[in-house]
C-alpha cells in the first residue's frame, strides 16, 4: 500500500532535484524538528514563507495544543510543524519544504496566502478542525507531492484545485464533508494513492479511468449508486487495494474486475450488488483479502476463488449463496479465514431461513441480460434475520 514519504526522504528528494520520483511505499511517521537546529539566512522564499504562515496563523482560531505559539518572528524553519530543506533549484537556498500538523485538533481554515509556499513538497494537516473550502492558489504548488487533509471539516464540491499540481502522487481526502461527482480527471493524473472514503460524495462512480496510475483507492462510505464500470479494468497494471464499501454500489460486479491481475485487497461490502461472483476473480494471484459481505450475491463461490494462492482471508456473509464447489466447502482446512453467516447454504450453520432463500432465489438474476440502470436492488423479506446496519469500521 502505497504510505506518505518520510521526511528525511522528503529531504533527499528535494536535494537530488527529483520530487515526484522517489520513496513509493516508504513508511509514514512524524518527523522531528531537528532536520535545521540553526537559523537559515533569510532570502526572498523564506520572506514569502513568512508572510503566507503569518497569514495563516490569524484564520486560526484555535490552537489546544499551542503547536502555532511559536510562529513569531522570520525564522521559519524553527516554527514547529515546519520544515527547511535546500530547493531543488538551488541546493544553497532553504526553502519551506513540508508542513506537518497531524493530530493538532486546529481549527481555523486555510488562506490564499498558502499559495505563497510554492517549494512546499509535503502538506500533512490530518486530524485538525479545519474548515471551509480549498484555496484556489493551492495551485502554484508545483512541487507538492504529498497532499493529506483527511479528518478535517472541509466542504465544498470535489476540489479540483488538487487535480491541478503536476507533482502530486499522494492525495487523502477522507473523512471531510466534500459532496458532489467526483471528476473524471481525478482518475486520468498520475496519482498513487487516492483516498477519498467518508464524505458526502454522490452520483455515478466516472466511467473514464484512462491513464490512471493509482496502487491503491479508496471509495468507501459515500453515495455514489450505480454499478462500478466495466472500463475498472483500466487499473489492472497498478492497482493493488480497491476499496468500496458502504458506497451504495448496485448491479453485478463487473467481470474486468478480475483482470486486476495485481490485486491484494477487493473490499465491496455493504453494497447492493446482485446476481453471481465472478468466475474472473479465480484470476487474482495475489489477492489475499476478498470482502463480498452485505450484498446480494447468489450463486455459487467459484472454486477458482477457493484455490487462490495467496488467499488468506474470505468473506461472503449476508447474501444468498447458495452453493460452495468442491475445497471451497472447507477452506479453513487451508488456514484461510471464512465467514460464510446468513447465506442459503445447505447443512452450513446461522444461514437463512428456507422461505427467504426462496424468496430470493426463485428470482435469478442474469447479468448479461440487464442493464446496470435497469437492475433494480432486491429487498429481503423482514423475516430474513437481524437488522444489520452497515457499520464498517474506519478504512
Amino acid at each position: 500500500m502505497a504510505l506518505s514519504l518520510t521526511f528525511h526522504v522528503l529531504i533527499s528528494v528535494l536535494v537530488h532535484l527529483s520530487v515526484v520520483s522517489t520513496a513509493k511505499h516508504s513508511h509514514h511517521h512524524h518527523a522531528s524538528h531537528t532536520l535545521h537546529p540553526h537559523t537559515p539566512s533569510p532570502n526572498q522564499q523564506l520572506q514569502q514563507a513568512y508572510h503566507a504562515l503569518q497569514a495563516w496563523k490569524k484564520v486560526i482560531y484555535s490552537d489546544p495544543k499551542n503547536l502555532t505559539a511559536d510562529w513569531v518572528g522570520p525564522s521559519v524553519c524553527s516554527y514547529t510543524g515546519i520544515f527547511c530543506a535546500p530547493s531543488p533549484s538551488d541546493p544553497n537556498t532553504l526553502v519551506v519544504a513540508g508542513i506537518d500538523l497531524n493530530h493538532g485538533d486546529i481549527a481555523g481554515f486555510l488562506p490564499e496566502a498558502i499559495g505563497l509556499l510554492s517549494d512546499l513538497a509535503l502538506i500533512h494537516l490530518n486530524s485538525n478542525r479545519f474548515c471551509g473550502i480549498l484555496p484556489s492558489s493551492l495551485a502554484n504548488l508545483s512541487l507538492l507531492y504529498e497532499l493529506d487533509l483527511s479528518n478535517n471539516r472541509f466542504v465544498g464540491p470535489f476540489p479540483d484545485v488538487v487535480l491541478s499540481l503536476p507533482s502530486l502522487k499522494y492525495l487523502d481526502l477522507r473523512y471531510n464533508e466534500f459532496e458532489g461527482p467526483l471528476p473524471p480527471k481525478l482518475f486520468s493524473n498520475p496519482l498513487d494513492a487516492i483516498f477519498v472514503n467518508n464524505n458526502r460524495l454522490t452520483s455515478l462512480i466516472p466511467r473514464d479511468f484512462t491513464g490512471t496510475t493509482a496502487s491503491v483507492v479508496v471509495f468507501a462510505n459515500n453515495d455514489f449508486s450505480g454499478c462500478l464500470p466495466p472500463t475498472i479494468a483500466r487499473f489492472a497494471d497498478t492497482l493493488e487495494e480497491l476499496l468500496l464499501i458502504n458506497s451504495s454500489l448496485s448491479g453485478c460486479l463487473p467481470p474486468e474486475v478480475g483482470y486486476l491481475y495485481k490485486l491484494r485487497v477487493l473490499d465491496v461490502s455493504y453494497n447492493s450488488l446482485v446476481g453471481p461472483v465472478p468466475y474472473s476473480l479465480a484470476g487474482l494471484g495475489h489477492l489475499e483479502q476478498l470482502n463480498l459481505e452485505h450484498n446480494m450475491f447468489t450463486g455459487t463461490v467459484p472454486l477458482g476463488v477457493c484455490v487462490l494462492p495467496s488467499l488468506l482471508n474470505l468473506t461472503f456473509s449476508y447474501n444468498y449463496i447458495s452453493e460452495e464447489e468442491g475445497i471451497c466447502k472447507n477452506l479453513t482446512s487451508r488456514g484461510i479465514a471464512v465467514d460464510d453467516r446468513y447465506n442459503c447454504l445447505p447443512d452450513k450453520p446461522l444461514q437463512w431461513s428456507q422461505k427467504v432463500c426462496d424468496a430470493v432465489l426463485d428470482h435469478p438474476i442474469d447479468c448479461y441480460d440487464h442493464e446496470c440502470s435497469a437492475m433494480a436492488p432486491l429487498v429481503a423479506p423482514s423475516t430474513a434475520g437481524p437488522s444489520i446496519a452497515p457499520g464498517p469500521s474506519d478504512t
